[in-house]
């Protein structure tokens, strides 16, 4: 019988379609002998679930530099029983009923996918295509399509979107769900595959008001209804209110939802190029009364990128009394953003290099995959971090691994999911692994990750193509020495 968590069973008609087709100094600096004993030792026990043979563990952000003579030097063995880490060592004597020869391979923390919208994924195209390319007839497009949802289609194209994600790292997911339809069905319909996956992949639902709080009369009780129902996370979009005035209105009762049904916050803030969308000040100034820093995100915030500086100083200096989230997205955002200019054109993403040099969290989203509002993606992390790279002008190499930690740790942080997150003794045991040999090396050639790890259950494994030369070799003639 298949162990595989794909093939589990899951509730009523769900069943088939689940099991079918220079960075900021760290507040703990630890010496790379203390990383080595943090990741733990050899046990009594002679057998065990599953031993992962000779793999080069990731160190954590922070611990990069102090942990080389331990970690980059040495290949580890790990040891899987339960669904949970129980050793890691240079050479563990134990067996395991199924082993894994990594031969080097890079073994990090899964990807998290900080920010997506699983309820329009895969519906590029209907019920037409998005010729203009902006975000706003993306969502009139958007609102013809969800007049024919119903539990099954989101249901299928979630579970669809879930498992691609999954085959490539991704093991931790935070989906908007539009609330702005009476029927509530995108929520129900999420909520039912959160329920469905949970055996082998995480699932955040924000109850997102796609019009609006107060863009329809209805629109605030159904963002109350959504979490009655058992959204986790509480969304908004105050630059789409139809006035500046509910735009403040709707994030002061987003505050005040979220502190009643304790849930998390992550408001689509600024997605616009306007320099005077600026209500990341007023999300900014309800976390600092309210206390609830760590557990706001604000995501997009595109329209910082077209702040002048005098007023994007004065904001960055309110951030740093704050502990909010950031999240970009910057294939959507490069691709969505600078529409109505000419040239020069704005990149249209947020200031990622600055927040993170100033200690901020910050993670990284692909948002949409085959959608009205991008067409494209296969929910590779990997890709959103190369991009990252690029359109955030982060090539240095303290940068770019800083762009790996945001599809990672980062994305963690963000999801208040550190406690169970990483690679250590007593961890759950999620985990991928890479053909790379480290961050810099992942992010380069988008490498394919070998074998996933899920609540310490082989998952998937992908085999790492082989190109081969069957060309002929160029030589040149030797220039003859003249005495």
């Amino acid at each position: 019988m298949s162990t595989n968590p794909l093939d589990s069973a899951v509730p009523n008609t769900l069943q088939n379609l689940a099991a079918s087709d220079t960075p900021p100094a760290e507040p703990n600096q630890y010496s790379g002998r203390q990383f080595c004993n943090a990741l733990g030792s050899d046990m009594s026990v002679e057998s065990v679930d599953m031993v992962l043979r000779q793999g080069r563990v990731l160190p954590p952000a922070g611990m990069r530099e102090a942990a080389q003579d331990c970690v980059q030097a040495s290949l580890m063995d790990i040891a899987i029983d339960a669904g949970r880490i129980v050793a890691i060592a240079p050479c563990l004597s134990l067996s395991g009923t199924a082993e894994i020869d990594l031969d080097g391979r890079l073994v990090s923390p899964p990807f998290v996918e900080s920010h997506i919208h699983l309820d329009s994924s895969m519906t590029a195209g209907e019920p037409r295509w998005n010729q203009s390319g902006t975000l706003f007839e993306g969502i009139e497009i958007w609102r013809d399509r969800k007049q024919s949802l119903t539990l099954e289609d989101v249901q299928q194209r979630a579970i669809a979107t879930l498992k691609q994600q999954a085959m490539q790292g991704v093991l931790f997911v935070r989906t908007h769900a539009d609330v702005s339809e009476a029927t509530l069905t995108a929520l129900k319909g999420l909520l039912a595959v959160r329920d469905a996956v949970k055996d082998w992949i995480t699932v955040q639902v924000v109850a997102f008001p796609q019009d609006g709080l107060y863009g329809s009369p209805k629109n605030e009780a159904l963002l109350e209804e959504a979490l009655r129902l058992g959204a986790d996370v509480v969304g908004g979009i105050p630059h789409y209110e139809l006035t500046r005035e509910d735009g403040v209105r709707s994030l002061y009762r987003i505050f005040e939802l979220a502190d009643r049904y304790d849930r998390l916050i992550d408001v689509h803030c600024d997605e616009i190029d306007d320099d005077q969308s600026r209500f990341l000040e007023v999300i900014a100034a309800c976390a600092i009364r309210s206390g609830m820093g760590s557990r706001v995100t604000a995501s997009h915030t595109t329209a910082f990128h077209s702040y002048n500086n005098a007023y994007a100083f004065k904001l960055m200096g309110f951030l740093q009394r704050t502990a909010i989230n950031f999240i970009a997205n910057p294939l959507i955002n490069i691709t969505l953003q600078g529409r109505a200019d000419t040239y020069p054109k704005r990149r249209g993403v947020t200031r990622v290099k600055e927040l993170w040099q100033m200690g901020q969290n910050v993670s990284l989203g692909h948002d949409c995959i085959q959608d009205p509002w991008y067409s494209l993606g296969t929910g590779n992390m990997l890709d959103v971090a190369s991009m990252a790279v690029h359109v955030c002008q982060m090539t240095g190499r303290a940068e770019i691994d800083a762009c790996y930690d945001m599809v990672t740790w980062n994305g963690a942080k963000t999801l208040q999911l550190e406690a169970d997150y990483g690679i250590a003794v007593d961890k759950p045991a999620n985990l991928i692994v890479l053909d790379a040999t480290d961050r810099y090396d992942a992010i380069r050639r988008r490498s394919p990750i070998s074998y996933v790890i899920s609540r310490g259950q082989l998952l998937a494994e992908t085999v790492t193509p082989s190109a081969q030369w069957h060309g002929k070799e160029t030589a040149f003639a030797q220039p003859s020495l003249q005495v």
